[in-house]
């Protein structure tokens, strides 16, 4: 943080097909954001995405070059220890020199566990359902559901550990679909020390648009888990006819 509201941004990231081997993608971030006095915050943000051809690590050349500028905003906000947080972004993407837009809404829940709020020396569980649209056919691109738990030290460091489900639909309804366990350690450097809560009374109205955009695509990722699982039993029962 620079002050109590502007603050700069930096992430990298890299994916492996395991745990420890068959690296095929890494990702640069920057960015900067500014805070209200309720802790709604505007960002703005760079990052540069590579994605490599697999098994091998980061083999070369790349099959995915993206440059992508990003806006966003996010609403906070506390129910009893529970903290919601919604976030809004739209995104620039060059791919492989390609322009495409990308609209993103996620609704994310943190609790602590061991303390009444997330101060120093508590753990925490979360969860997160993030929806990816785009303004062309199928318009509905992808769905990101995630769980996990962390630990923050103190407010600079903070690590999590846990699970990502994500679905990517296509227009002739050959969904796919991946598993992944991430890691991360956050760091908060700067001076950021005066606390403000959040007291916005339209929250459960909010709460409860983004519970209508949401639903259908949870629902839609079922259908869809339902119909591969069928697909796969029957594969199953031919191979052994």
């Amino acid at each position: 943080h620079i002050n109590q509201e502007f603050a700069l941004y930096g992430e990298a990231q890299v994916h492996s097909q395991h745990v420890t081997n068959d690296f095929d993608d890494r990702e640069i971030k920057i960015g900067a954001s500014y805070s209200l006095p309720n802790k709604d915050a505007f960002f703005i943000g760079y990052g540069n995405y590579k994605t490599y051809s697999f098994p091998g690590n980061f083999k070369k050349p790349a099959l995915v070059n993206e440059n992508r500028i990003w806006e966003q905003f996010t609403l906070n906000n506390t129910i009893s220890r529970v903290k919601i947080e919604q976030r809004y972004r739209i995104e620039q993407r060059w791919l492989n020199g390609k322009y495409l837009n990308r609209f993103r809404y996620r609704l994310a829940a943190i609790i602590p566990v061991n303390n009444s709020a997330m101060i120093d020396k508590t753990f925490f569980i979360g969860a997160f359902d993030e929806v990816f649209f785009t303004n062309k056919i199928p318009y509905f691109l992808r769905n990101r559901i995630s769980a996990g738990a962390g630990y923050k030290f103190n407010r600079l460091l903070t690590v999590q550990a846990g699970f990502i489900r994500q679905f990517d639909y296509r227009t002739n309804n050959n969904s796919t679909g991946k598993n992944s366990i991430i890691t991360s350690l956050v760091f908060n450097a700067g001076n950021s020390k005066k606390k403000v809560h959040s007291k916005n009374s339209n929250w459960s109205v909010s709460l409860f648009v983004s519970l209508l955009i949401l639903m259908p695509a949870f629902f839609n990722m079922l259908r869809n888990s339902f119909c591969n699982m069928v697909v796969f039993c029957n594969c199953s029962r031919r191979s052994c006819m």
